[in-house]
């Protein structure tokens, strides 16, 4: 899976495709944001629409680290997301 990182705040994050399959899944993608691991986890989700008909994994590398920035600044914590499956913290 295509993964690319990202300072935040002095923070790490991964981000990722979701993975979910919606009935625009070539119109719009779903991006996970991960900070942390195990029970210190945190996860935030975003949809995004990448211009013309492109694969998840080429419209991921060509995002900008100020859009993804944007993106960020959009997502919604996991738990509101079914996404990743409504998950809490560390899940």
């Amino acid at each position: 899976m295509a993964r690319r990182s990202l300072e935040i705040h002095g923070e790490r994050w991964e981000v990722y495709p979701s993975g979910r399959v919606t009935s625009y899944d070539r119109d719009e993608f779903g991006l996970v944001f991960e900070n942390g691991t195990g029970p210190d986890r945190v996860r935030r989700v975003t949809r995004f629409s990448p211009l013309g008909a492109r694969r998840w994994d080429a419209a991921l590398a060509e995002l900008s680290d100020a859009r993804l920035l944007e993106f960020f600044h959009q997502s919604q914590p996991a738990w509101t997301s079914p996404e990743v499956r409504y998950a809490r913290r560390g899940e």
